[in-house]
């Protein structure tokens, strides 16, 4: 059954798109221009840099300075920490992306991964501070409660999602260092396979971007049609979402709540991208989206009722 309704589904998305050519298009333009513009210079050096860190030894350093505090802090193990400072300061998906690299490479467990996985996959600081505050909503008084909802909610939620993945301990503990995951001296062999990583990982996120930017475009015709539809657009990719909903809803005491909890999902975009770094992992999906999905009700939440407050 499940393959039948795979198969009608792609067969109907296929039809859609054969009958609205000039919307495939414009989608697809959209969202290989939202890659090449956006996304690609904005992640790709922070995931090169990673994949550099984590195959020259840079990982042992980041453990050093930060380990204890975030041990303290989120539970994690000291190779762990550096999961939490790309996930909360690079944006989708870098979080995903670190985390799964450190459970393929031997550096903590699959249990620590998903942990990790569940609260430091998020929005970047640049992204709200630009796009949301400065481009979309142009107003810098939400810069601040911005920033602090979409970072402290994922970062509190920890507390609630680490008990079923610690089971009883503190925190996780660092598993043993060997030949294979303590580091090597740099080299252009170091560089070019790191560049290798990086490079398909990013296209795979930019071709993602694409097919959700498409679905979107065609989704544009007949929303108007029904509402459920067109309530349900937005969630399909962030950027374009929070556009959806900025344009769509006047009242900003209405929208800006629904964009936190959109901003804080993620998108299913995100999620696809995220999935895709996941290979070779064992860490399930769907835990992730229940958790993102409780981060966006929270965030949403704590905006409406700053709307109502100031």
């Amino acid at each position: 059954m499940r393959q039948i309704i795979s198969g009608l589904m792609a067969v109907f998305l296929f039809l859609a798109m054969l009958l609205s050519p000039k919307a495939v298009f414009d989608g697809a333009e959209s969202g290989l221009l939202l890659w090449f513009q956006i996304v690609f210079p904005t992640l790709f050096p922070f995931m090169l840099m990673s994949a550099l860190m984590l195959a020259g030894g840079g990982l042992a350093v980041i453990s050093r300075l930060t380990g204890r505090l975030f041990s303290t802090l989120f539970g994690t193990s000291p190779n762990g920490a550096f999961a939490v400072i790309a996930g909360f300061l690079c944006g989708y998906p870098m979080g995903a992306k670190v985390s799964a690299d450190l459970v393929r490479s031997g550096r903590i467990s699959r249990d620590e991964g998903a942990y990790l996985l569940s609260f430091c996959n998020n929005t970047s600081p640049i992204f709200i501070m630009n796009f949301i505050v400065w481009k979309t909503l142009g107003k810098e008084e939400l810069m601040i409660p911005s920033l602090l909802i979409l970072i402290l909610v994922p970062a509190c939620l920890s507390l609630v999602f680490r008990r079923s993945y610690l089971k009883g301990k503190r925190h996780f503990s660092s598993l043993a260092e060997d030949d294979r995951t303590s580091g090597k001296p740099f080299d252009f062999t170091m560089l070019d396979a790191c560049l290798t990583d990086s490079f398909e990982a990013i296209v795979k996120v930019g071709l993602y971007i694409i097919f959700f930017s498409v679905l979107i475009a065609l989704g544009r015709g007949i929303s108007g049609e029904y509402p459920v539809i067109a309530a349900f657009m937005p969630t399909l990719e962030m950027t374009n979402g929070i556009l959806m909903i900025h344009r769509s809803v006047s009242d900003i005491t209405v929208s800006y709540p629904l964009i936190l909890g959109l901003t804080s999902f993620g998108g299913f975009c995100a999620a696809a991208q995220t999935q895709c770094m996941l290979k070779d992992t064992g860490i399930p999906l769907l835990p992730y989206i229940m958790q993102k999905l409780t981060a966006a009700a929270a965030a949403s939440l704590l905006g409406f009722v700053y709307m109502r407050i100031f």
